[in-house]
């Protein structure tokens, strides 16, 4: 039997709520928070999770705009245009928001690649002994 529906029981037999919480080792604000939802709604079920929404998705229309006109923005930069556009949000809020929609914020290839400073060209292509000879 479930946790929940035996301490239910023994206060509507009129137990404690310290009683039964100490009985059944739970604690007392677990007992009155089951025994409640009980009275209030006849199920010991748990509320169910719904999660919390992102204040940037009342903007969604405008970040996809955003990306479509400039897509290789970094996300430095489209935070800054969120700032001039006085919406809410961080950098981390934006990379979340992309993750959600499945949006990459990637460097174009004009942009070329980072190096270490002092070293030479990258190699082109990868040449193997198989087409040297």
């Amino acid at each position: 039997m479930d946790v929940r529906m035996r301490v239910i029981e023994e206060m509507e037999a009129g137990a404690s709520c310290r009683e039964t919480a100490d009985w059944i080792d739970v604690s007392p604000s677990s007992a009155v928070k089951w025994h409640q939802r009980w009275r209030a709604t006849g199920s010991v079920a748990p509320k169910p999770n719904r999660g919390s929404t992102s204040p940037l998705e009342k903007h969604a229309d405008w970040f996809f705009a955003l990306i479509k006109a400039e897509p290789d923005l970094t996300l430095d930069e489209i935070v800054a245009r969120m700032r001039k556009a006085r919406l809410p949000g961080s950098r981390t809020a934006v990379h979340r928001f992309f993750e959600r929609h499945k949006i990459t914020v990637k460097k174009n290839a004009a942009r070329g690649r980072t190096r270490a400073a002092g070293r030479g060209q990258i190699a082109t292509a990868v040449q193997t002994k198989a087409t040297d000879a």
